[in-house]
């Protein structure tokens, strides 16, 4: 894909990005596969993932409590459970904001720990890591921002978020669908908006502006970004996905020339 080689012309010293399909093939790649990046916020799409497999194993429901009095691990993982960005100090009475929290996919985690009896990142990595073939990722760190991986690791993840393997596709879809609609909230580097709108622990498109994806991609595309300068998005309506990962922090260079790099590999996969 020759849209992919916009990424030589980003302000960073290293790059890897691909576009897989939902039937797994890897429709492009430029950059090394095989180099490990932080991957900051794209961590969270590990850890909602692992959440749910647990979920279907009957290891914790979506209504099991967790979190500030009155959360659920639903709460936790849509954002809604009241608890501060880096804090566990409770901001909001749960379901009533969209509070964007890290702390709350830390309590999530500790959750599936203290109900499954295993630690977190030993359950993570037997239920969803080595399943996958994901041999290079492993979480180093808080299960909100911690995790190490590769874009050959990512790409076996972004097709399991197209056609899931290790959970029912029902649950998939219902994890991407707008949960607690309508609250308002910060997106991130992009700021207010109404409505921020979250699935469990999927951030979903919408019609959001100004967004880190781009102005083709269709409402119902959901992934995430990372700081750290890494994105994976899913657009169910291209039928594939794409994963960026990057060496240098996110900030006003990102915001610029991702949405037009989105715009770019969608026009190419629909050419």
């Amino acid at each position: 894909m020759d849209s992919l080689r916009a990424i030589d012309e980003w302000p960073v010293d290293n790059a890897s990005v691909a576009v897989v399909a939902a039937d797994g093939t890897v429709l492009g790649q430029h950059g090394d596969p095989e180099r490990t990046y932080r991957l900051a916020s794209v961590t969270k799409l590990l850890t909602a993932y692992t959440a749910h497999i647990a979920i279907e194993e009957g290891v914790v429901e979506l209504d099991t409590p967790a979190g500030p009095e009155g959360s659920t691990v639903r709460h936790l993982l849509a954002h809604t459970s009241g608890l501060a960005f880096n804090e566990h100090r409770a901001m909001a009475a749960p379901g009533t904001r969209r509070l964007y929290s890290n702390a709350g996919f830390e309590v999530l985690a500790d959750t599936l720990a203290e109900h499954s009896g295993i630690p977190f990142a030993e359950y993570q990595s037997e239920a969803l890591f080595v399943p996958l073939g994901m041999a290079a990722t492993k979480l180093d760190g808080s299960p909100a921002s911690g995790a190490v991986s590769c874009v050959r690791d990512l790409l076996a993840f972004a097709a399991e978020l197209q056609r899931p393997t290790l959970l029912d596709p029902a649950t998939l879809s219902a994890a991407t669908q707008v949960a607690f609609p309508g609250l308002t909230g910060v997106l991130p580097g992009f700021g207010h908006q109404k409505p921020n709108d979250w699935g469990l622990g999927f951030e979903i498109r919408d019609s959001k502006s100004p967004h880190w994806t781009g102005a083709a991609s269709s409402p119902r595309t959901f992934g995430h970004f990372g700081q750290s300068g890494t994105f994976l998005w899913v657009d169910p309506g291209a039928g594939a996905a794409c994963v960026a990962l990057t060496d240098r922090a996110f900030g006003p260079w990102a915001a610029e020339v991702w949405p037009a790099f989105t715009d770019r590999v969608l026009a190419e996969l629909t050419a």
